[in-house]
């Protein structure tokens, strides 16, 4: 096998998301509040851990965002069967499993 360089490799395939923790003690913190929330909205970090003399006592992590639009019903109509063997009744050996009756 062929072994490329770092670059000729699309990471973006492989990797689906790191997260990326940002450490500042909290001198730093009161200095650089802007940069740290520009960097947790971008995306460009998870979380901002605050410490006092080196030693973690927060976190400082991103709301989830809501949707401004409704999400539209149906997208996936037609796009998906579902069996009449779907709404059969299961099996006795597989009802006695839930039940616990093995």
């Amino acid at each position: 096998m062929k072994r490329g360089r770092a670059d000729d490799v699309d990471l973006a395939k492989f990797l689906v998301h790191i997260p990326v923790m940002v450490r500042a003690n909290v001198h730093d913190a009161k200095t650089n509040l802007s940069r740290y929330l520009e960097l947790l909205e971008s995306g460009k970090t998870d979380s901002v851990v605050l410490c006092r003399r080196n030693v973690p006592v927060a976190e400082i992590r991103p709301l989830e965002r809501h949707r401004k639009k409704l999400r539209p019903i149906g997208l996936a109509k037609g796009k998906l069967r579902i069996p009449k063997s779907f709404f059969e009744p299961l099996p006795d050996d597989v009802l006695d499993a839930f039940y616990g009756k093995r």
